[in-house]
Order: C-alpha cells, then structure tokens, then sequence
C-alpha cells in the first residue's frame, strides 16, 4: 500500500515537472503577425509599489494579428517603450503564457497571406 502511494505521488510529480518544462520551453507556440498602429497603444499604470524593476512593461497594445495563414485574432502585448510607428513584427505566442516575445521583421518577411492583408509600405 506504501508502495503505491509513493509510486503516485512520484507519477504526479514527474507529469508537474513534464508541464513545466513544456511552458518554459515555448514549445507549441505559434507565430502572429502585425503592424504597429500607435493609436492603439495604452500607457499601462504601475501597481502603486516603489520598486520599478528596469524593462518594465510600460506601453500595451491591442493589435489585429494573422497568422501564417490568414487568421485573424487580436492580441495584446506589453513593451517597455512605443514602437515604430507601422513597423511589421512578428509575436511568438503560446496558448497559455501569451506573449513570449515580439520582433520587429521587414514586409517581405511576412506569410504570403499576411501580406494580402497589408499594403506595401512607401
């Protein structure tokens, strides 16, 4: 009886650690696409404490984003500053964590079908 307990609770905590292995490597997520629009673009509040940590996430947007094949979801993100004004980035996302990681990316780098949705820039 002893013995299952343990043999149990060493499944459960080997599957916690599997898990928890599989959010941090960023495995699963996926890649959106979309273009900066300042006018969406909220300057977050600070939570009334006195330490601000350095790379902060000052700014938030809320951005229509595509993905490599055309689908539509809009997003929000933090950034620690505004970002350029209709630059093109490319968001890494996973399903339960958000947001990885965000970059800024030229407009031949896009999908074929997240181009259709852009015009080209002059």
């Amino acid at each position: 009886m002893k013995k299952k307990i343990l043999f149990g609770i060493g499944v459960v905590f080997l599957i916690v650690i599997c898990f928890g292995v599989f959010l941090l490597s960023g495995a699963g997520s996926t890649y959106y696409y979309s273009q900066i629009d300042n006018s969406k673009i909220e300057q977050t509040e600070s939570a009334g404490g006195v330490i601000n940590f350095e790379g902060s996430m000052d700014f938030s947007y809320t951005l229509r984003c595509y993905d490599e094949d055309g689908n539509e979801k809009d997003i929000t993100f933090g950034t620690s500053r505004e970002l350029k004004e209709y630059a093109f980035i490319r968001l890494t996302v996973m399903p339960i964590r958000g947001v990885l990681e965000w970059s800024e990316i030229q407009y031949d780098e896009l999908p074929i079908a997240v181009q259709e949705q852009y015009t080209l820039p002059k």
